[in-house]
């Protein structure tokens, strides 16, 4: 067999029950990975600093995606996530991308160097994402979307905590890329007194070709093509939803009212972090009620929103606002359970490689609608920007009918489609 049953020892040398390992997970998870949150963080206080152009500003966050996407790759095509000890694996990762994020310090901000350096970091994140999932499976009994969604929503807030940082202001920048660099490498050490569960299992062979299980076996096919959809909009959303937020402030209230961009990073922060509650109320519906449902409920809510809340541009703020929060919940509900999916349609001794190949597709598309919409917004205005947006999450609702239809559909959440 290629695989053996290793939880009696993982528990031994980590935490020996569940919660307390999947809290401590969730833990590590946040505190790796605002090495990612930290670019958006400093953005602003850099350009201010050292006249940074916007090509360069632009490169410091994406050269993390498109190191993830060569991290998760590569990954994937080796299947360290199902060949390392993930606890080892997740410690290397950590460690080494602290290392990277923190001599960003040492050398000068506008220099090339710092763009490879990030690539590195975000390259790192290949062990710290998808086999964070993995551990959080390791100890799923009836509630795998619960415990993935857990981590999800953790990272969610991650995500929005920028945004509260450059409302408040006055943080300067060296500080937030030190405290991250440390998180991330205290991550990395105490990621060894997380447990892993009784499902856990070790010992998988290399198989070049394991990766492309992902679009060969056809419910993975459809679980992957319904997480692409969803991920066609996220990101985009997320990324840009803030400068839309200003300027419909500014656009509502001119020059004689509020300040458009505190009022702006307020409600991003209050958006993007309402989808950590849908993270939690999503794995709890999807567990009881199934994955596909929750999954073609979020999308169908998600995709409206991306179509309508363009009219609502230049209005009531209280009205926008509200939209937004619906939307903000409604787009990452359903992130988890994705994951979730290909978690119980995997063989256990790949589960790792499934979750990596997935990620690493998911995060090249958001490449695509980040640099999308400036586009569209250019050539429609913020009115029409975000509706193609759409598209991704009503293909996302047919894949997801498919899997539904599948008899594989048993396997989710304890048979419940």
């Amino acid at each position: 067999m290629a695989t053996r049953p290793s939880a009696a020892p993982s528990v031994r040398r980590g935490l020996r029950s569940k919660w307390p390992s999947i809290g401590l997970l969730a833990l590590c998870e946040v505190m790796a990975l605002a090495l990612w949150f930290s670019a958006s963080a400093v953005i602003p206080a850099l350009k201010a600093d050292y006249a940074l152009g916007d090509g360069h500003a632009a490169l410091l966050t994406s050269s993390v995606a498109i190191g993830f996407v060569a991290g998760t790759l590569t990954s994937a095509f080796l299947g360290l996530a199902d060949r390392l000890h993930p606890r080892r694996f997740f410690m290397a990762s950590a460690l080494i991308a602290a290392a990277a994020n923190g001599a960003i310090l040492l050398v000068e901000p506008t220099s090339v160097l710092v763009i490879a350096l990030r690539f590195v970091t975000g390259a790192c994140m290949a062990g710290l994402y998808p086999v964070g999932m993995k551990m959080a499976a390791t100890w799923a009994k009836r509630d795998t979307g619960l415990l993935v969604g857990l981590l999800v929503g953790a990272l969610t807030l991650g995500s929005a905590a920028p945004h509260l940082f450059n409302a408040a202001g006055g943080v300067d920048w060296r500080f937030i890329l030190l405290a991250a660099s440390i998180m991330a490498a205290v991550a990395g050490l105490l990621i060894n007194l997380v447990g892993l569960g009784p499902a856990h299992a070790t010992g998988a062979r290399f198989r070049p070709g394991a990766m492309l299980r992902a679009w060969t076996n056809k419910p993975l096919r459809l679980a992957n093509l319904g997480y692409f959809g969803h991920m066609w909009e996220l990101y985009a959303m997320w990324g840009w939803i803030g400068l839309f937020l200003q300027a419909s402030f500014a656009a509502r209230f001119g020059d004689a009212g509020p300040d458009p961009k505190l009022y702006a990073n307020l409600a991003t922060f209050a958006v993007v972090a309402a989808g950590a509650v849908g993270c939690l109320l999503g794995g709890v519906f999807a567990d009881r009620l199934g994955r596909t449902t929750l999954t073609m409920a979020a999308m169908a809510v998600s995709g409206s929103c991306a179509l309508a809340v363009g009219f609502l541009f230049g209005g009531e703020p209280w009205l926008l606002l509200a939209v937004c929060l619906v939307w903000g919940v409604a787009v990452v509900a359903d992130s988890a359970q994705f994951s979730s999916c290909v978690i119980e349609l995997s063989e256990r001794d790949h589960v790792g490689t499934m979750l990596t190949t997935q990620t690493c597709v998911g995060f090249t598309l958001t490449l695509a609608t980040i640099h999308l919409i400036p586009l569209l917004v250019d050539a429609v205005g913020w009115r029409f920007a975000f509706a193609p947006l759409a598209l991704g999450p009503f293909l996302g609702v047919v894949a997801m009918a498919r899997l539904r239809a599948h008899p594989d559909a048993l396997k989710l959440a304890n048979g419940n489609r």
